[in-house]
Protein backbone atom coordinates (compact mmCIF):
# COMPACT_ATOMS: atom_id res chain seq x y z
CA UNK A 1 0.00 0.00 0.00
CA UNK A 2 0.91 3.77 -0.91
CA UNK A 3 2.15 5.80 2.02
CA UNK A 4 0.16 9.32 2.00
CA UNK A 5 1.84 12.01 -0.46
CA UNK A 6 3.73 14.57 1.73
CA UNK A 7 1.75 17.57 2.91
CA UNK A 8 0.45 19.35 0.00
CA UNK A 9 -2.55 20.81 -0.70
CA UNK A 10 -5.47 18.38 -1.99
CA UNK A 11 -5.10 20.17 -5.71
CA UNK A 12 -1.36 19.03 -6.51
CA UNK A 13 -1.47 15.90 -4.35
CA UNK A 14 -4.60 14.79 -6.76
CA UNK A 15 -2.79 15.68 -9.99
CA UNK A 16 0.18 13.79 -8.85
CA UNK A 17 -1.28 10.77 -7.52
CA UNK A 18 -3.37 10.79 -11.54
CA UNK A 19 -0.40 11.19 -13.17
CA UNK A 20 1.24 8.60 -11.36
CA UNK A 21 -1.88 6.34 -12.04
CA UNK A 22 -2.12 6.78 -15.82
CA UNK A 23 1.65 6.60 -16.54
CA UNK A 24 0.78 2.48 -16.41
CA UNK A 25 -1.54 2.62 -18.87
CA UNK A 26 -0.44 2.36 -22.83
CA UNK A 27 -1.03 6.31 -24.05
CA UNK A 28 -3.05 4.76 -26.62
CA UNK A 29 -5.42 2.12 -24.72
CA UNK A 30 -5.79 5.49 -22.40
CA UNK A 31 -6.78 7.84 -25.06
CA UNK A 32 -8.87 5.75 -26.64
CA UNK A 33 -10.90 4.32 -23.31
CA UNK A 34 -11.53 8.06 -22.42
CA UNK A 35 -12.82 9.21 -25.44
CA UNK A 36 -15.09 6.26 -25.64
CA UNK A 37 -16.60 6.71 -22.43
CA UNK A 38 -16.51 11.13 -23.09
CA UNK A 39 -18.86 9.84 -25.89
CA UNK A 40 -20.99 7.71 -23.32
CA UNK A 41 -20.88 10.06 -20.58
CA UNK A 42 -22.45 13.01 -23.43
CA UNK A 43 -24.91 10.76 -24.37
CA UNK A 44 -28.38 9.71 -23.14
CA UNK A 45 -26.67 6.53 -20.72
CA UNK A 46 -28.96 5.35 -18.46
CA UNK A 47 -28.19 4.57 -14.72
CA UNK A 48 -27.87 0.90 -14.85
CA UNK A 49 -25.40 1.11 -17.38
CA UNK A 50 -21.76 -0.11 -16.84
CA UNK A 51 -20.37 2.52 -18.29
CA UNK A 52 -16.85 2.15 -16.44
CA UNK A 53 -16.28 -1.53 -17.02
CA UNK A 54 -12.94 -1.95 -15.02
CA UNK A 55 -10.10 -0.09 -13.91
CA UNK A 56 -8.04 0.95 -16.97
CA UNK A 57 -11.62 2.52 -17.84
CA UNK A 58 -11.75 4.41 -14.63
CA UNK A 59 -8.19 5.31 -14.31
CA UNK A 60 -8.48 6.58 -18.29
CA UNK A 61 -11.69 8.27 -17.13
CA UNK A 62 -10.61 9.78 -13.80
CA UNK A 63 -7.32 11.40 -15.51
CA UNK A 64 -8.92 12.80 -17.98
CA UNK A 65 -12.20 14.39 -16.31
CA UNK A 66 -11.38 14.22 -12.66
CA UNK A 67 -9.27 17.32 -12.27
CA UNK A 68 -11.93 19.47 -13.98
CA UNK A 69 -14.27 18.14 -11.73
CA UNK A 70 -12.21 19.05 -8.85
CA UNK A 71 -12.00 22.72 -10.22
CA UNK A 72 -15.29 23.07 -10.66
CA UNK A 73 -16.18 21.81 -7.39
CA UNK A 74 -14.15 24.00 -5.67
CA UNK A 75 -14.73 26.99 -7.25
CA UNK A 76 -18.66 26.32 -5.95
CA UNK A 77 -17.36 25.42 -2.64
CA UNK A 78 -14.81 28.30 -2.15
CA UNK A 79 -18.13 30.56 -3.16
CA UNK A 80 -20.15 28.86 -0.65
CA UNK A 81 -17.48 28.96 2.04
CA UNK A 82 -16.99 32.83 1.58
CA UNK A 83 -20.76 33.23 1.95
CA UNK A 84 -20.71 31.34 5.58
CA UNK A 85 -17.25 32.09 6.87
CA UNK A 86 -17.77 30.90 10.43
CA UNK A 87 -18.88 27.77 9.68
CA UNK A 88 -17.54 23.74 8.80
CA UNK A 89 -19.03 20.48 7.88
CA UNK A 90 -19.61 19.11 10.72
CA UNK A 91 -19.62 15.79 8.18
CA UNK A 92 -19.93 15.26 4.18
CA UNK A 93 -21.79 12.68 1.92
CA UNK A 94 -20.96 13.16 -1.55
CA UNK A 95 -23.90 11.92 -3.82
CA UNK A 96 -22.71 9.72 -6.26
CA UNK A 97 -19.02 10.85 -5.85
CA UNK A 98 -17.26 8.37 -8.37
CA UNK A 99 -13.78 9.24 -7.99
CA UNK A 100 -14.37 11.33 -5.29
CA UNK A 101 -13.35 14.75 -6.14
CA UNK A 102 -16.14 16.37 -4.68
CA UNK A 103 -14.85 15.27 -1.48
CA UNK A 104 -11.24 16.29 -2.44
CA UNK A 105 -12.75 20.05 -3.22
CA UNK A 106 -14.48 20.02 0.73
CA UNK A 107 -10.73 18.91 1.91
CA UNK A 108 -9.05 21.84 -0.16
CA UNK A 109 -11.72 24.19 1.56
CA UNK A 110 -11.99 22.80 4.75
CA UNK A 111 -8.76 21.28 5.69
CA UNK A 112 -8.25 18.98 8.89
CA UNK A 113 -8.57 20.71 12.14
CA UNK A 114 -4.92 21.56 13.05
CA UNK A 115 -5.90 20.96 17.24
CA UNK A 116 -5.41 17.41 16.24
CA UNK A 117 -8.99 16.84 16.69
CA UNK A 118 -10.94 13.90 14.73
CA UNK A 119 -11.49 14.62 11.17
CA UNK A 120 -15.12 14.94 9.65
CA UNK A 121 -16.55 12.06 8.39
CA UNK A 122 -17.21 11.31 4.72
CA UNK A 123 -19.21 9.26 3.00
CA UNK A 124 -19.04 8.79 -0.87
CA UNK A 125 -21.64 7.16 -2.36
CA UNK A 126 -22.13 5.74 -6.11
CA UNK A 127 -22.80 2.67 -7.52
CA UNK A 128 -20.00 2.12 -9.54
CA UNK A 129 -17.96 -0.18 -7.56
CA UNK A 130 -14.67 0.51 -10.19
CA UNK A 131 -15.23 3.88 -9.78
CA UNK A 132 -15.21 3.27 -5.79
CA UNK A 133 -12.08 1.48 -5.83
CA UNK A 134 -10.43 3.80 -7.84
CA UNK A 135 -11.22 6.74 -5.66
CA UNK A 136 -10.81 4.69 -2.10
CA UNK A 137 -7.38 3.88 -4.05
CA UNK A 138 -6.52 7.67 -4.22
CA UNK A 139 -7.83 8.81 -1.06
CA UNK A 140 -5.17 6.24 0.37
CA UNK A 141 -2.74 9.02 -0.64
CA UNK A 142 -4.51 11.55 0.37
CA UNK A 143 -2.55 14.50 2.60
CA UNK A 144 -6.03 15.03 4.67
CA UNK A 145 -6.99 12.27 7.05
CA UNK A 146 -10.39 13.02 6.61
CA UNK A 147 -10.21 11.44 2.99
CA UNK A 148 -7.63 8.68 4.11
CA UNK A 149 -10.52 7.87 6.87
CA UNK A 150 -13.45 8.35 4.29
CA UNK A 151 -15.77 5.30 3.11
CA UNK A 152 -16.62 4.44 -0.15
CA UNK A 153 -20.08 2.97 -0.28
CA UNK A 154 -22.21 1.18 -3.42
CA UNK A 155 -25.71 2.81 -3.72
CA UNK A 156 -28.08 3.02 -6.15
CA UNK A 157 -28.07 7.15 -6.89
CA UNK A 158 -32.35 6.81 -7.68
CA UNK A 159 -35.21 7.27 -5.83
CA UNK A 160 -34.94 4.54 -3.24
CA UNK A 161 -31.55 6.33 -2.20
CA UNK A 162 -31.02 6.89 1.64
CA UNK A 163 -28.95 9.58 2.86
CA UNK A 164 -28.33 9.71 6.94
CA UNK A 165 -28.01 13.36 8.39
CA UNK A 166 -25.00 15.37 8.03
CA UNK A 167 -23.18 18.94 7.83
CA UNK A 168 -22.40 18.71 3.54
CA UNK A 169 -24.05 16.90 1.11
CA UNK A 170 -22.97 17.29 -2.34
CA UNK A 171 -24.01 16.52 -5.81
CA UNK A 172 -21.69 17.07 -8.45
CA UNK A 173 -21.97 16.28 -12.42
CA UNK A 174 -24.36 13.63 -11.52
CA UNK A 175 -28.10 14.68 -12.21
CA UNK A 176 -27.59 15.01 -16.04
CA UNK A 177 -26.87 10.99 -15.89
CA UNK A 178 -30.46 10.30 -13.73
CA UNK A 179 -34.06 10.68 -14.90
CA UNK A 180 -36.12 13.45 -14.20
CA UNK A 181 -37.92 11.65 -11.15
CA UNK A 182 -34.51 10.61 -10.10
CA UNK A 183 -33.11 13.69 -10.39
CA UNK A 184 -35.96 14.85 -8.29
CA UNK A 185 -35.53 12.41 -5.49
CA UNK A 186 -31.95 13.10 -5.34
CA UNK A 187 -32.21 16.57 -5.02
CA UNK A 188 -35.01 15.36 -2.12
CA UNK A 189 -32.87 13.12 -0.51
CA UNK A 190 -29.92 15.96 -0.36
CA UNK A 191 -31.96 18.30 1.16
CA UNK A 192 -33.61 15.97 3.97
CA UNK A 193 -30.01 15.15 4.59
CA UNK A 194 -28.28 17.72 4.81
CA UNK A 195 -27.42 21.33 6.46
CA UNK A 196 -25.71 22.55 3.59
CA UNK A 197 -26.37 21.40 0.11
CA UNK A 198 -24.24 22.25 -2.96
CA UNK A 199 -25.06 20.74 -6.12
CA UNK A 200 -22.88 21.57 -9.47
CA UNK A 201 -23.66 20.51 -12.93
CA UNK A 202 -21.72 21.13 -16.22
CA UNK A 203 -22.04 25.24 -17.63
CA UNK A 204 -24.54 24.43 -20.64
CA UNK A 205 -28.13 25.13 -20.87
CA UNK A 206 -29.50 21.78 -19.84
CA UNK A 207 -26.79 22.07 -16.65
CA UNK A 208 -28.53 25.50 -15.83
CA UNK A 209 -31.36 24.25 -16.00
CA UNK A 210 -31.12 21.55 -13.45
CA UNK A 211 -29.63 23.29 -11.19
CA UNK A 212 -32.85 26.14 -11.31
CA UNK A 213 -34.66 23.13 -10.69
CA UNK A 214 -32.34 21.71 -7.74
CA UNK A 215 -32.88 25.64 -6.76
CA UNK A 216 -36.01 25.91 -6.43
CA UNK A 217 -36.59 22.23 -4.61
CA UNK A 218 -34.10 23.21 -2.29
CA UNK A 219 -35.86 26.73 -1.70
CA UNK A 220 -38.88 24.93 -1.05
CA UNK A 221 -37.28 22.83 1.06
CA UNK A 222 -36.51 25.42 3.38
CA UNK A 223 -32.91 26.64 2.41
CA UNK A 224 -31.32 29.73 2.27
CA UNK A 225 -29.41 30.25 -1.14
CA UNK A 226 -25.81 30.99 -0.28
CA UNK A 227 -24.30 31.21 -3.88
CA UNK A 228 -23.88 32.32 -6.53
CA UNK A 229 -27.13 34.11 -6.44
CA UNK A 230 -27.48 37.20 -3.77
CA UNK A 231 -30.74 36.11 -3.20
CA UNK A 232 -33.07 33.09 -2.48
CA UNK A 233 -36.45 34.79 -5.42
CA UNK A 234 -36.67 33.49 -8.48
CA UNK A 235 -33.34 33.60 -10.87
CA UNK A 236 -33.56 37.28 -13.03
CA UNK A 237 -32.36 35.41 -16.09
CA UNK A 238 -35.37 35.13 -18.73
CA UNK A 239 -36.13 31.23 -19.92
CA UNK A 240 -34.32 30.29 -22.65
CA UNK A 241 -32.34 34.01 -23.44
CA UNK A 242 -29.52 33.06 -21.20
CA UNK A 243 -27.84 30.81 -18.70
CA UNK A 244 -25.71 31.30 -15.40
CA UNK A 245 -22.37 29.63 -15.74
CA UNK A 246 -18.64 30.43 -14.52
CA UNK A 247 -15.60 28.94 -15.67
CA UNK A 248 -12.83 27.19 -13.86
CA UNK A 249 -9.11 27.02 -15.05
CA UNK A 250 -7.77 23.20 -15.08
CA UNK A 251 -4.38 22.64 -15.98
CA UNK A 252 -4.08 20.04 -18.93
CA UNK A 253 -2.67 16.50 -18.70
CA UNK A 254 -0.63 14.87 -21.66
CA UNK A 255 -3.62 12.93 -21.58
CA UNK A 256 -6.09 15.92 -22.32
CA UNK A 257 -3.65 17.10 -24.97
CA UNK A 258 -3.57 13.74 -26.98
CA UNK A 259 -7.36 13.36 -26.57
CA UNK A 260 -7.93 17.04 -27.52
CA UNK A 261 -5.13 17.26 -30.36
CA UNK A 262 -4.63 20.63 -27.83
CA UNK A 263 -1.63 22.32 -27.34
CA UNK A 264 -2.76 24.41 -24.89
CA UNK A 265 -1.04 23.51 -21.03
CA UNK A 266 -4.91 24.59 -19.68
CA UNK A 267 -8.22 24.83 -20.64
CA UNK A 268 -11.41 26.39 -18.38
CA UNK A 269 -14.17 23.60 -17.22
CA UNK A 270 -17.66 25.71 -17.44
CA UNK A 271 -19.95 24.94 -14.56
CA UNK A 272 -23.50 26.14 -13.05
CA UNK A 273 -23.67 25.49 -9.25
CA UNK A 274 -26.05 26.27 -6.83
CA UNK A 275 -25.17 25.91 -2.53
CA UNK A 276 -27.78 26.38 -0.24
CA UNK A 277 -27.94 26.44 3.84
CA UNK A 278 -30.36 25.46 6.23
CA UNK A 279 -29.48 28.47 8.32
CA UNK A 280 -29.29 32.08 6.88
CA UNK A 281 -26.01 33.11 5.26
CA UNK A 282 -24.19 36.26 4.36
CA UNK A 283 -24.34 36.02 0.47
CA UNK A 284 -22.76 38.13 -1.42
CA UNK A 285 -24.58 41.55 -2.09
CA UNK A 286 -23.56 40.95 -6.24
CA UNK A 287 -21.59 38.25 -7.80
CA UNK A 288 -19.98 38.69 -11.54
CA UNK A 289 -21.79 36.80 -13.79
CA UNK A 290 -19.76 37.23 -17.16
CA UNK A 291 -16.29 37.80 -17.58
CA UNK A 292 -15.46 41.16 -17.01
CA UNK A 293 -14.39 43.49 -19.64
CA UNK A 294 -11.44 45.84 -19.19
CA UNK A 295 -11.22 49.24 -21.59
CA UNK A 296 -9.15 51.88 -20.93
CA UNK A 297 -9.46 53.92 -17.96
CA UNK A 298 -12.69 51.90 -16.73
CA UNK A 299 -14.27 47.83 -16.20
CA UNK A 300 -17.21 46.94 -16.95
CA UNK A 301 -18.96 44.25 -14.53
CA UNK A 302 -22.33 42.44 -15.53
CA UNK A 303 -23.94 41.89 -11.75
CA UNK A 304 -26.48 39.81 -10.41
CA UNK A 305 -27.58 41.73 -7.54
CA UNK A 306 -29.11 41.28 -4.31
CA UNK A 307 -31.93 43.41 -5.66
CA UNK A 308 -33.08 40.37 -8.05
CA UNK A 309 -32.00 41.74 -10.76
CA UNK A 310 -29.34 42.03 -13.57
CA UNK A 311 -27.28 45.11 -14.43
CA UNK A 312 -24.05 46.54 -15.75
CA UNK A 313 -22.13 49.01 -13.52
CA UNK A 314 -19.11 50.56 -15.14
CA UNK A 315 -16.34 51.30 -12.76
CA UNK A 316 -13.70 53.72 -13.83
CA UNK A 317 -10.33 54.39 -12.96
CA UNK A 318 -11.82 57.97 -11.26
CA UNK A 319 -13.06 55.95 -8.72
CA UNK A 320 -9.49 54.84 -7.20
CA UNK A 321 -9.72 51.52 -5.07
CA UNK A 322 -12.48 50.96 -6.50
CA UNK A 323 -11.20 50.35 -9.84
CA UNK A 324 -8.11 48.85 -8.71
CA UNK A 325 -10.48 46.01 -6.92
CA UNK A 326 -12.98 46.16 -10.40
CA UNK A 327 -9.43 45.12 -12.48
CA UNK A 328 -8.13 42.34 -9.65
CA UNK A 329 -11.93 40.93 -10.04
CA UNK A 330 -12.74 37.75 -11.96
CA UNK A 331 -15.75 36.06 -13.45
CA UNK A 332 -17.97 34.20 -10.54
CA UNK A 333 -16.64 36.87 -7.59
CA UNK A 334 -18.77 38.70 -5.40
CA UNK A 335 -19.45 42.37 -6.24
CA UNK A 336 -18.13 44.47 -4.70
CA UNK A 337 -14.91 42.75 -2.50
CA UNK A 338 -15.58 41.63 0.67
CA UNK A 339 -13.19 42.74 3.51
CA UNK A 340 -10.45 40.44 4.65
CA UNK A 341 -11.27 40.39 8.90
CA UNK A 342 -9.41 41.83 11.10
CA UNK A 343 -6.33 39.60 11.69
Amino acid sequence: MHAPLSPQAPAEALRATLAELVDGLPPRQAAQATARLIANYRGATPTDAPVLRDRSDVVAYAAYRMPATFEADRAALGALADAVPQWTPSGHTDIGGGTGAAVWAAADIWPDPADGAAPRPVTVLDWAEPALALGRELAARAPSAALRDARWRRARIDAALDVPPTGLVTVSYVLGELTPADRTAVVDAAAGAGEVVAVVEPGTPDGYRRIIEARDRLVAAGFHIAAPCPHSAACPIEEGTDWCHFAARVSRSSLHRQVKGASLAWEDEKFSYVAATRFRPGPATARVVRRPQTRKGQVLLDLCRDTEELSRETVTKRQGPLYRAARDTAWGDPWPPREDPAP
